[in-house]
């Protein structure tokens, strides 16, 4: 099994790490965009263009998956790959706002994310059909990703953050950008036991399965 994986800069490289642990044989090929990191403040037209571009190195090397292991380009430009190149299986990452909100037993979630994912027709529909009956908060994350990626993250308020959050009695924190799994620790210990922090690899891995299993490309997200 060959499975491509993609992000706009370093996040994905965790992403592929992990499936390299679940999923014993394959052949894991990770790649990113870094000269255009972050994906997260731009237009939407300019994301769809520069995952094409950067995708087109796996689509030669014949994927039998191609994780795109960013949610801003899942939500953004997944339906138009998919569009575009129908015989290839692409799995995306989306916010996990279905299991959180089914978990959260204060009603109060939070969702860290980019801008351009919480603008997203997709995530607006995730928000609507799972988490009417909850409170989703979205704090201020739009300088995060590209901290992240230029290895700035000590001075990230992530703390401050995170202690906002569980004093306005949230309980469930989705990781909706795969650069902030590289803060998972400090977020972890900031929410402290009584918060459960969702990220998405233990799904990726049991869709690239389903999917290579029943040869049914195109259709769910992980």
């Amino acid at each position: 099994m060959k499975i491509g994986v993609f992000d706009s800069g370093k996040g994905g490289a965790s992403i592929a790490g992990t499936l390299d642990l679940l999923i014993p044989g394959a052949k894991i090929i990770s790649i990113d965009d870094h000269a255009n990191v972050p994906y997260g403040g731009r237009p939407e037209e300019e994301i769809i263009s520069l995952t094409d571009t950067a995708l087109q190195s796996l689509l030669n090397e014949g994927c039998d998956v191609i994780v795109i292991a960013c949610n801003t380009a899942t939500t953004v430009a997944i339906s138009t790959l998919r569009e575009r190149y129908p015989e290839q299986h692409f799995v995306g990452i989306e916010p996990m706002i279905k299991p959180a909100a089914a978990h959260t037993k204060t009603g109060r979630i939070a969702v860290l994310a980019t801008p351009a994912t919480l603008r997203s027709a997709r995530y607006n529909e995730l928000k609507n059909e799972w988490a009417r009956e909850v409170t989703v908060l979205e704090p201020d994350c739009s300088s995060w990703a590209e901290a992240i990626e230029y290895q700035r993250e000590a001075e990230l308020p992530v703390e401050t953050v995170i202690a906002d959050l569980v004093e306005k009695g949230v309980d469930e924190i989705v990781l909706a950008c795969t650069h902030y799994h590289w803060l998972v620790d400090r977020i972890e210990a900031a929410a402290g036991p009584d918060v459960e922090v969702l990220e998405p690899s233990d799904a990726i891995k049991n869709r690239i399965v389903e999917l290579l299993t029943l040869s049914q490309p195109k259709e769910d997200e992980a």
